[in-house]
């Protein structure tokens, strides 16, 4: 890890590492719109994140496993030979097969988020690791040793995040386990109104459930990060892209 610096305010500086300028751009600004953390710098190949990282001025990179130069998996592995002064890495990638996640967690990697994802999304994970980190200290927990079929099926990222935290909570949670401002009822409608096929936006969503736009958004957010919901980006002409939901296929 990064040492510690002096002031306890200072925000984490994070590395968005991502071959796709618009990714960079995009996930560069919801670091920056979330409170506690800053944009260090973003970087398009592995071996500019090895150079970054080696400055030691990162304490968390935003790593995407397919790059032009190197693999993430390589960028991985020659991060831990940094040692102590290895930063966090928060893996955000398309990449879903069970190769390449288990060697992101054999890595020790802080998590996995798959693209694309909302801000909301990324922002929770970025609010939880500093919770972590700070609850740590300078300590280093080891990655959880996963288990599963061997068969390639693309992972859920509700799965993901079992693999990652065998103890967390399932994605289809009992109501006890719902967490405050989602009721099951509403829930069940939600997903009821979802397709794994068509893709709606929040707004369409709320129109089918006869709901709230800002609650059709907190419900969707809910179940992206539960990994039972599906994103995509449509992007216009002008302004933010556009985000749109899908119930996420079953995993095998």
């Amino acid at each position: 890890m990064s040492g510690q610096r002096a002031g306890r305010l200072a925000p984490l500086r994070v590395l968005v590492v991502d071959d796709d300028a618009g990714a960079r751009l995009l996930h560069g600004r919801f670091v920056s719109e979330t409170p506690g953390f800053a944009l260090g710098a973003s970087v398009g190949t592995g071996t500019a994140a090895v150079e970054h990282a080696l400055r030691g001025d990162v304490d968390l990179v935003l790593l995407d496993m397919r790059l032009p130069d190197i693999s993430g998996v390589e960028v991985l592995h020659r991060l831990r030979t940094l040692g102590d002064r290895s930063p966090d890495v928060l893996v955000i990638s398309s990449s879903r097969d069970r190769v390449t996640v288990r060697q992101a967690l054999a890595a020790r990697v802080v998590g996995y988020l798959v693209k694309p994802f909302t801000a909301a999304a990324l922002q929770g994970r970025l609010r939880a690791y500093a919770a972590e980190r700070a609850a740590r200290g300078s300590g280093a927990e080891a990655g959880a040793e996963s288990t599963g079929p061997a068969h390639e099926v693309p992972l859920a990222q509700g799965e993901i995040d079992r693999l990652l935290a065998p103890r967390a909570a399932a994605t289809d949670p009992t109501p006890a386990a719902l967490p405050k401002g989602i009721a099951r009822v509403t829930l069940d409608r939600v997903l009821d109104a979802l397709d794994p096929r068509a893709a709606v936006t929040s707004a369409e969503l709320a129109e089918r459930c006869a709901i709230s736009s800002p609650t059709a958004r907190r419900y969707l957010d809910f179940l992206t990060t539960t990994g039972r919901v599906d994103i995509a980006h449509r992007y216009g002409k002008r302004g933010r892209p556009e985000v749109l939901y899908r119930l996420a296929p079953a995993g095998g």
